[in-house]
């Protein structure tokens, strides 16, 4: 059974970093993607950022580009998402999430159509940018 554990979140003020982690348990290849979604109060869920462990191919969502950076620590199974330069509008729920298809976890982390849900969904931790 796959399970993803997320940890990282907290409240910082505008321009503060943090940094979430997200470790991957259960995967019985190597050949998964990673990412991360995050909810606002009243908003609909959306992509921020995704990798790919076997090739280190990334995504970021427009908003966080030149602020976040996604990584990830192959030898540990964890993913870490580094929040530079934070923003009130950055306040949310944090999602990680997975799946074997990085194509189907990337499409979702754009908004676009995939054939399928993402399989794999941590509980989320909450980020807070405080003004």
């Amino acid at each position: 059974e796959v399970q993803l554990q997320a940890s990282g979140g907290g409240l910082v003020q505008t321009g503060g970093s943090l940094r979430l982690s997200c470790t991957a348990t259960g995967f019985t290849s190597d050949d998964y993607a990673i990412g991360w979604f995050r909810q606002a109060p009243g908003k609909e869920r959306e992509g921020v950022s995704t990798i790919t462990r076997s090739t280190g191919g990334t995504y970021y969502a427009d908003s966080v580009k030149g602020r976040f950076t996604i990584s990830s620590d192959n030898a540990k199974n964890t993913v870490y998402l580094q929040m530079n330069s934070l923003k009130p509008e950055d306040t949310a729920v944090y999602y990680c999430a997975a799946d074997e298809s990085p194509l189907i976890l990337t499409a979702q982390a754009m908004g676009l159509p995939a054939n399928r849900p993402v399989k794999y969904w941590g509980k989320g931790t909450q980020v807070t940018v405080s003004s």
